[in-house]
């Protein structure tokens, strides 16, 4: 079987919803948690977490970028590598949802794994996987006389081994041995269950409707069928089936029987204060902020650009800086990293204020020459303009040198001389 037909199709199976259960229970199988608690992959805030990650990694323009002294920092489109990352990783995949569901991998299984494929047409990333990858370090060498990290791709039957240099590994920030990624929801088995437990709750006490549970007390003796067949017509009552014959509030009751609500309110066993407490167990472990999981309660941010930007430092800065040396190893050669080429997410896209914001701090850029016009046009996806690449200022600054000179008593041709000197 050739392995990219297998990748394709694993690829295919991936975004089915049968290949998404199945991916669960094995991994739920394997990380010891008891699928009969119900489906852990559709609780509430565990999707919300994996949303996020994967959306702000996949939102972001991952860009080759090269440094040198002529120069400074650049671009570097005309590098073949460039459109790899930035446009398409392979022909059935856009940046965006290549990057995306590389994170997704990361979040759930600890380990996301990506095979380099080089061909004569150039370079083409592709998804393995994570539940058909084994990692082995062969320092007995039995798969190749070179100790080294090997990657072991299962496809049925068969079995593809990879070098450590042909796949791309991302963790996370709990590593194994400092080789395999620990998933997060590993140790959070107990909490993602108990929100589990409270959805179906919830969930059970929406199918009963606004009718609690009631106890029915008659006077007498009833055999078991009887009872039933007492308890049912209660029932349909309670249900309003015969609303349309005007019946809809009412519950007859013989004389002796009477009917008592037996019920346990959410805010008699604290079930909100619980299950908040819970999701906000979760969505810690993932460096989730609470408002985006959709809880505005303790928002302190004086703004939404002060939020991302305690996102950004406070969780996806590791992540990213991860995904840039991983790349930045394992796609360039050694001269390559030499003459200044690197990988780079362009965080401005999701740290980007308001206009009126973003017009002030680059009108003072440009200001501060540290800014051209046409550089700060381009923020703005505006075109570049003729004269717009010459680094202008406010015109009252001088060199340092000069500081205060215009207090000394001195004749303008000595400060002009000065000055042209």
């Amino acid at each position: 079987m050739n392995i990219l037909k297998a990748i394709k199709q694993h690829w295919v199976n991936y975004k089915s919803a049968r290949s998404e259960k199945t991916m669960w229970t094995e991994l739920a199988q394997w990380l010891g948690i008891d699928s009969s608690a119900g489906n852990a992959m559709n609780e509430a805030t565990f999707y919300a977490c994996r949303k996020v990650l994967s959306e702000a990694i996949g939102k972001m323009p991952l860009k080759l970028m090269q440094k040198n002294n002529v120069t400074g920092i650049r671009a570097a489109m005309e590098h073949p590598l460039y459109d790899v990352v930035n446009v398409r990783p392979n022909p059935y995949n856009t940046s965006s949802s290549f990057w995306g569901t590389a994170e997704d991998d990361r979040a759930v299984y600890g380990n996301a794994y990506i095979w380099i494929q080089v061909t004569e047409k150039g370079t083409r990333l592709w998804r393995l996987n994570p539940a058909a990858v084994e990692v082995w370090y062969d320092n007995n060498k039995i798969i190749a006389e070179q100790p080294d990290i090997y990657y072991i791709y299962y496809v049925g039957a068969h079995r593809y081994y990879f070098a450590s240099e042909e796949i791309i590994h991302l963790k996370n920030f709990e590593v194994k041995e400092g080789i395999i990624g620990r998933p997060v929801i590993a140790r959070l088995k107990d909490t993602i269950e108990s929100n589990v437990k409270a959805q179906a709750l919830q969930r059970k006490m929406n199918e009963n409707g606004i009718t609690p549970k009631m106890v029915l007390h008659y006077t007498g003796d009833l055999n078991e069928e009887l009872e039933k067949r007492f308890a049912k017509t209660i029932q349909k009552y309670a249900d309003s089936d015969y609303a349309d014959e005007g019946v809809r509030t009412v519950i007859p009751l013989p004389i002796g029987a009477e009917l008592k609500e037996l019920s346990m309110k959410f805010t008699d066993a604290q079930f909100l204060e619980l299950k908040q407490y819970t999701s906000m167990q979760i969505a810690a472990a993932f460096g989730i902020k609470p408002y985006q999981i959709g809880d505005y309660t303790k928002s302190s941010y004086a703004s939404a650009e002060a939020q991302q930007l305690s996102f950004y430092v406070d969780t996806l800065l590791y992540i990213i800086k991860q995904y840039e040396e991983e790349l930045s190893y394992k796609l360039l050669s050694d001269e390559e990293r030499k003459n200044g080429y690197y990988f780079k997410f362009n965080v401005a896209s999701i740290l980007r204020a308001d206009t009126q914001t973003q017009i002030a701090s680059l009108s003072q850029a440009v200001n501060s020459f540290l800014y051209t016009p046409n550089e700060a046009r381009e923020y703005l996806d505006k075109p570049a303009l003729p004269g717009g690449d010459k680094l202008l200022g406010n015109g009252t600054s001088i060199p340092v040198e000069y500081t205060g000179a215009q207090y000394i008593d001195l004749k303008e041709g000595e400060i002009n001389g000065k000055r042209r000197g």
